[in-house]
């Protein structure tokens, strides 16, 4: 493997993602510590423990949407004629079923996400503001709660088919 100083590797990480990565890969595997880019390096690995929680925070946010509007407007019509409710449960009932595959798959993510909820709240708010047209709305951030209303547990268990 032809030589690079760190300082040219760092410089490669932004230029060309996977020839830098390539090229750590073949140095630590040659044991060769003192060239890696280790500064870029375990912000990587950072992202990568991040990404699948960030993925279940992004379906909670889709239970927590589709709750709040199925609470709020299910009685309204929607944009071409449709009432709001069952998209909104089989919205809810996927995203479960996305989380729980990335629970089972990665099972420290259990005790991370019920934290989780006002930041998946945020997003969840974000969309709903987003598609209140839709429902002959006009709704801002300010017009809807501040905290989540809804526990995770209820997130995550509540029969929407029973309402």
């Amino acid at each position: 493997m032809k030589t690079i100083s760190r300082e040219d590797l760092k410089e490669l990480y932004d230029k060309d993602f996977p020839l830098w990565a390539e090229i750590n890969l073949e140095l630590l595997k040659e044991r060769a510590y003192e060239l890696v880019d280790w500064e870029n390096l375990l912000e990587e690995i950072e992202d990568m423990a991040q990404r699948h929680l960030d993925a279940c925070i992004s379906y909670l946010a889709v239970i927590l949407e589709h709750l709040y509007k199925w609470d709020n407007f299910r009685s309204m019509t929607r944009a071409g004629g449709e009432r709001g409710g069952l998209g909104w449960i089989k919205s809810v009932e996927n995203a479960r079923l996305d989380i729980w595959a990335l629970l089972e798959k990665y099972p420290s993510l259990r005790a991370k996400l019920p934290s989780q909820i006002e930041m998946a709240w945020i997003d969840a708010k974000k969309e709903i503001v987003k598609s209140s047209h839709e429902l002959g709305l006009s709704l801002s951030i300010k017009d809807l709660p501040e905290a989540c209303p809804y526990t995770y547990e209820e997130a995550m268990t509540r029969d929407l088919m029973k309402e």
